[in-house]
């Protein structure tokens, strides 16, 4: 028989090509078009890859015109599919016409379902011959089965992909014209809106205000130190939110100079695996060690397709009892978690943890093969690592440790105190490279004990406003909200940095971003709300399982649609001028001194900068702060009177600052004193464009003389030389250092001169 293999994507088809034929196969190019071929089992077979979506829904060309077509008219508009690679579907048309059979091998989701049905339909393929091979790995045991028993294509789980393109289509384009038209803001500065997307900035947008509005409210606590550990004991009345009261109490206890141990009780705790990883929390755990959740989804396909993990697109927490545990143990015997493995397989019985979701399409994500870090590098390596760690973790034993109870009474006041020691490392040897747990050890006592007090005092604090979302703690919201899906939530929060709407690694809204989402607040009948999304999420689900179709599902969102574009359509006007007056705030820094007129971002092509609109008449200019989210202010410098930012730097606090980095107040402030190199320059605080921190001469470029800096923390000149390098001497904080890391004075952050100084003081 001859047999035609469509993939989603070329090396997926390279990978089953290679297993299938043993690495016999060959492959020949046509028309740009690559065909792999081999003979198996005495069949001839070819494979074709896609370019995932190779046929594309949109409006007929008609309707582009924004400004003939009203966007109410929009949502009923029909929807024309059109072949955006034909190339490659003609090559399947081709080899479709003289095959036995059609084996559609793209990904085993619901777009893949799709992709997969649209192209044999657009190729006029006899439905008949067409078999579906299903798998999660791309490992040989996997494909050999998946091609061993072919399955009947899935139309229900395709008609849900397509129920959501259709949707997303008719949402996006119609608000997206509406609101750009309302605003002015047409062409390439249109304004993005978009079923989750809008919901999805809400989310951002309220976190923003709660912080903005947040007043923070003091309390105190009575902290004690005990014994010859100087063990740490607070007030069991604490927090304290009248001081008069705390003060009250601490007069009691100051004058105690011993404790008497009043309970003392030592339990094991038993510390339960993680769950194995689904598509978010691996999303989430990978954005923990620097890999934004797009990257990773872009290096997890990498590594799937390359047979180092299993689909990452999976929302299953629980490993399939057809899954071999052991098998995938003795593989990752062949690389660097040699001995991990067999400390695991060593194991009388392998009793995996699991989660709470348990689905049918694709298991957890694991490692299906051994990789090392000679030869995969940088974040590829760092997320294969997390996945076979994270496995490891949840096929090893649960870990126990030791808490620590202690009560001490001080003048009949109770001090709490806890300790806590890992006894058993167990799942946490495997994975401790993720975790931020430290012993905390109490010394062995007993019920009527005396113990010594070192130190009594009362701590001040304040209440804390809520986190802002980073992208993982928001990629964990949208799953829980079910804004969006698995395959989706990054791709979405991509869009909301692409249209400016949000930055930084914090997501802080822009005023563009705020005004865009009051409006629709405002006026368009709760879209921004998640529960309209999260019901269309069920529908399409409801497709896959049969209890609704396609059509009922679209007709029933374009009527909900309708009534949100009319209501828009109404409060156009006003609309327009909520969010014209938020993009000139955006833009809007202040008054040039010079000529009077409006200072605002500009862009060029080197970058953005600060100028004034009075231009070519008046030239005054500034950069833009580097490697910092910037946000405007109404506040000028006291120094020179010109406008200032709000600079936000990540790992400092944020801080006012002139436009003009020559401006005294920025000059002094980042001033590290003399270069030890020319003689003549200062060294300066200075930043990179992706915002590190460094010290670099004013004299350059004739003088090319920098120093590292570190990250945290107020850093200043201390006003002295080290007395060994004669570099300058700086602080942070309570501690003096050189600021060069080579300097043989320094060590471990404090310097032999910082430290004679001390001395001499004493």
């Amino acid at each position: 028989m001859k047999k035609l293999i469509i993939t989603e994507k070329a090396n997926a088809a390279r990978r089953i090509s290679t297993i299938l034929s043993d690495g016999k196969s060959h492959s020949s190019t046509s028309g740009g078009v690559t065909v792999i071929s081999f003979e198996s089992g005495g069949d001839d077979y070819d494979v074709v890859s896609l370019r995932g979506h190779i046929i594309e829904l949109d409006y007929p060309k008609e309707y582009n015109d924004w400004g003939a077509t009203s966007p109410v008219d929009l949502v009923h508009a029909p929807q024309v599919k059109t072949v955006r690679v034909k190339s490659i579907l003609n090559m399947i048309k081709e080899l479709a016409a003289v095959s036995d059979e059609i084996i559609i091998a793209t990904d085993y989701d619901r777009e893949g379902e799709l992709i997969g049905m649209e192209t044999v339909r657009e190729v006029g393929a006899d439905m008949t011959r067409v078999r579906r091979a299903k798998f999660s790995a791309l490992t040989k045991g996997e494909v050999e089965a998946a091609f061993d028993n072919l399955t009947d294509p899935d139309q229900k789980l395709a008609d849900a992909a397509e129920a959501r393109q259709i949707i997303d289509l008719s949402w996006g384009a119609v608000l997206t014209r509406l609101i750009s038209l309302s605003s002015g803001q047409v062409g390439k500065n249109f304004m993005s809106v978009g079923r989750v997307q809008s919901p999805t900035l809400k989310l951002l947008v309220d976190r923003h205000e709660e912080i903005e509005n947040f007043v923070p409210k003091p309390y105190w606590d009575i902290v004690g130190k005990f014994g010859i550990l100087a063990f740490r004991g607070t007030h069991s009345a604490n927090p304290f939110w009248d001081k008069d009261e705390a003060e009250a109490v601490l007069s009691v206890v100051s004058d105690s100079t011993s404790g008497t141990v009043k309970s003392y009780e030592v339990r094991t705790k038993e510390e339960y695996r993680p769950a194995p990883f689904d598509t978010t929390q691996m999303q989430v755990e990978a954005n923990k060690i620097g890999i934004p959740p797009t990257t990773a989804m872009k290096l997890a396909e990498d590594l799937y397709t390359g047979g180092y993990i299993s689909y990452p697109r999976t929302e299953n927490t629980e490993y399939p009892k057809s899954l071999n545990l052991r098998t995938v143990l003795e593989k990752l015997k062949e690389g660097e978690f040699k001995s991990e493995a067999e400390e695991i397989l060593s194991q009388e019985k392998i009793i995996p943890s699991k989660g709470k979701r348990r689905t049918t399409d694709h298991p957890p994500i694991y490692p299906t093969a051994a990789a090392s870090s000679d030869k995969m590098k940088g974040d590829k390596w760092k997320l294969y690592e997390l996945i076979v760690r994270r496995f490891l973790a949840t096929v090893a034993p649960n870990a126990e440790a030791e808490v620590t109870e202690c009560v001490i009474d001080v003048a009949g006041e109770d001090f709490h105190s806890e300790g806590y020691v890992l006894k058993v490392k167990g799942w946490k040897k495997y994975y401790s490279k993720y975790l931020k747990s430290v012993d905390s050890r109490l010394p062995s006592l007993k019920v009527g004990d005396q113990v010594d007090i070192r130190s009594m005092g009362l701590v001040e604090s304040e209440t804390k406003p809520p986190y802002r979302y980073n992208q993982g703690s928001l990629i964990q919201e949208m799953d829980r909200l079910q804004l969006g899906t698995k395959s989706t939530r990054h791709d979405i929060i991509g869009k909301l940095y692409s249209r400016n709407y949000v930055q930084g690694n914090y997501m802080i809204p822009t005023p563009s971003g705020i005004a865009l989402t009051k409006a629709l607040e405002n006026h368009g009948g709760g879209i921004t709300e998640p529960d309209m999304t999260a019901k269309l999420e069920s529908d399409m689900l409801k497709i896959m399982d049969g209890e609704r179709t396609l059509d009922s599902v679209v007709t029933e969102s374009q009527d909900m649609l309708h009534d949100v574009a009319v209501k828009i359509s109404e409060d156009s006007e006003e609309i327009g001028t909520e969010i014209k007056a938020a993009l000139r705030s955006q833009q809007h820094i202040g008054i040039c001194p010079s000529c009077g007129n409006n200072m605002t971002i500009k862009r060029s092509r080197n970058g953005n900068f600060i100028g004034c609109d009075g231009y070519p008449e008046c030239k005054r200019a500034y950069p833009v702060p580097r490697g910092a989210l910037i946000q405007t202010v109404d506040t000028t410098c006291p120094v020179c009177g010109l406008p200032q930012l709000r600079i936000i730097r990540k790992s400092n606090p944020p801080m006012l600052q002139c436009i003009d980095p020559k401006c005294p107040s920025n000059t002094e402030r980042n001033d590290l004193g003399p270069c030890p190199t020319c003689g003549t320059g200062r060294l300066r605080i200075m930043y990179s464009k992706a915002g590190k921190r460094f010290a670099g001469c004013s004299e350059w470029p004739a003088c090319t003389q920098t120093y590292p800096l570190r990250p945290r923390g107020t850093i200043s000149y201390a006003g002295r030389q080290c007395t060994i390098c004669k570099a300058p001497m700086v602080s942070l904080g309570t501690t003096e250092e050189c600021i060069d890391p080579d300097c043989p004075g320094r060590k471990k952050g404090k310097s032999k001169d910082a430290e004679s100084k001390k001395s001499e003081k004493s």
